[in-house]
């Protein structure tokens, strides 16, 4: 199974939360009450995202964080690279060669790119808004459709 940090999956709740109110400048402990996610573990986050260029921390008695940018401009792919490092399925989809012993006669490593790339700009083309509003609805039909796509996009014609 492929799975996100449970950190990272805490990290897109509170952006969201910011998305909603992104005029607004919020301190761990209002967020933590908010979302129900340990005070420890959202002071954390923060400050990785901080640090990560996606919020603003401002000191004094009316501190607190806020977004860096609109929630438009700020992917679920730059979330996971903050909190997780850069999106890499396997150890030769990262981006640093000779981290795996059968690299160099790997039949698949190339395939395992093209997985990468397409999970890489799936996720670069979801954002924080995405994440705040609801889901369309789509007839049964469209999401058989739609959950082949990917079999289709990743099937490799032979000779």
């Amino acid at each position: 199974m492929i799975r996100i940090a449970r950190l990272t999956d805490y990290a897109i709740v509170l952006l969201a939360y910011f998305a909603r109110a992104t005029e607004q400048v919020r301190t761990a402990r209002d967020l933590a009450a908010r979302t129900h996610i340990p005070l420890p573990t959202v002071s954390k986050l923060l400050k990785a995202l901080s640090r990560g260029g996606l919020l603003v921390s401002q000191r004094g008695v009316k501190g607190g964080y806020s977004l860096a940018r609109r929630p438009e401009e700020i992917s679920i792919a730059a979330i996971i690279g903050v909190i997780e490092g850069p999106i890499a399925m396997t150890e030769c989809s990262a981006h640093a060669p000779g981290l795996c012993e059968l690299e160099p006669a790997c039949p698949v490593r190339s395939d395992w790119r093209r997985i990468n790339q397409a999970v890489q700009r799936a996720l670069d083309g979801l954002t924080v808004a995405d994440m705040t509003a609801p889901l369309p609805q789509q007839p049964a039909t469209s999401r058989r459709a739609h959950a082949a796509f990917p079999l289709r996009l990743l099937t490799r014609k032979t000779p």
